[in-house]
Order: structure tokens, then sequence, then C-alpha cells
């Protein structure tokens, strides 16, 4: 590929980079680098598959607009076909019946699910409240550009805060949930009306 093309995939969030993290450095995940390390994607760019960026395997499922259920099918059948193969090489995903999937980082431990959402919220984020009502509603929130990156006009990447506890399908549940009550303070917000009867309790 052409240092244009991989730029492209790389700013599309498509194609990872090498790390930069002083934590990832030392800890040798740049050793080698870019040996042994490559992309998967669809046609459509809706699935893909990074082998060795931080996990052995990071599966990814991802499209414009709000249907989460179709993402979310797309990921999980997508996993099933790949685990297949491995199982037929004689290797399936590790897995524990205390700690769920075993990955790399140990916040992942669990489901190794983050379902996030991009949504722009200019008026919630300014809100006093606001990491307080993410807080109670078992989500993070981050900027569009991955782990440690601010929002940029107001346009937050949201997710589950939990890998552990619940399953799958009630990790996306909650995004889901929340990010509906959240659209719904936005707009209440945008409207110079008060929010405080829909923050939530503590989940």
């Amino acid at each position: 590929m052409s240092d244009a093309e991989q730029q492209q995939l790389i700013d599309d969030h498509f194609l990872f980079d090498k790390p930069v993290s002083p934590l990832l450095l030392a800890s040798g995940m740049a050793r080698d680098w870019p040996d042994a390390r490559g992309i998967w994607h669809n046609d459509n760019k809706t699935f893909l598959v990074w082998v060795n960026e931080e996990d052995h395997l990071r599966v990814i499922s991802m499209q414009k607009g709000g249907n989460m259920k179709e993402v979310f099918t797309r990921f999980c059948v997508g996993l099933q076909q790949i685990e297949e193969i491995f199982k037929k090489a004689g290797h399936g995903f590790m897995w524990n019946e205390h700690l769920g999937y075993i990955l790399t980082c140990p916040s992942n431990l669990g489901t190794g699910l983050r379902g996030g959402v991009h949504v722009k919220i200019p008026h919630l984020c300014k809100h006093e409240k606001f990491a307080e009502i993410v807080k109670r509603l078992r989500l993070q929130t981050r900027g569009t550009g991955g782990v440690d990156t601010g929002a940029v006009g107001g346009v937050y990447d949201i997710s589950n805060a939990d890998r552990l506890g619940s399953s799958e399908v009630e990790q996306v549940q909650l995004v889901v949930d929340g990010v509906k009550l959240i659209i719904e303070m936005e707009k209440r917000l945008e409207q110079g009306k008060s929010i405080d009867d829909l923050i939530p309790a503590q989940k």
C-alpha cells in the first residue's frame, strides 16, 4: 500500500499507527514494528480485524447512523466466524469462567466489548453535572480520536464503562439507553430547559 493510502486509513480510524505512549513502548509493544501486524476489512469498511495492535486481535464493527442492532449483529456473526477458523486450527479465544475473555489490557477482562457511539452534545458537555451523569449511567467518554483524546466541537465517543459483571447484550443495551437519555437531555438544554428531572440515580 502507498504512504497516501496508509495515511488515509489511519485518518479514517481504520488502520492503527505505531504507538507513541511511553507505557506501551516500555512494555515492548512496538518491538519489531510493523512486522507481524496487519489489518483486514470488508469492502464497506464496516467490519475490521486488527492483528497485533495492542491485543493479538481486535475486531471492530461500525457504521454511520444509529442502528446499533445491525452493528452488534455483524460483530457477533463475525466473531463466531473468526473463532470457527481458529478452532479448526486447534485454538479458540482465551476464556476463563471467572474473568471472561482474557485480553492484553486488564480493563478489558470480561466481555472485552466496548460499544461506542459518536454523539454531538455541545450543551450537555458544558453542564456542571455532565461527568456525574455519565458516571451514573455506567458510561465513559473520550474524544473520537481514541484513548486520551479530547472531544472536538462537542462530539464525544460514549461507551460502556464496564466489561465485567454483565453480558455483551446488557452492555450494548446500557449504551443504547444511556445515549438515548443523553440526547434527550441535550435537546432540553438546547431549548433552555432544565434537565434536573432527567438526571438518573446511580446504576
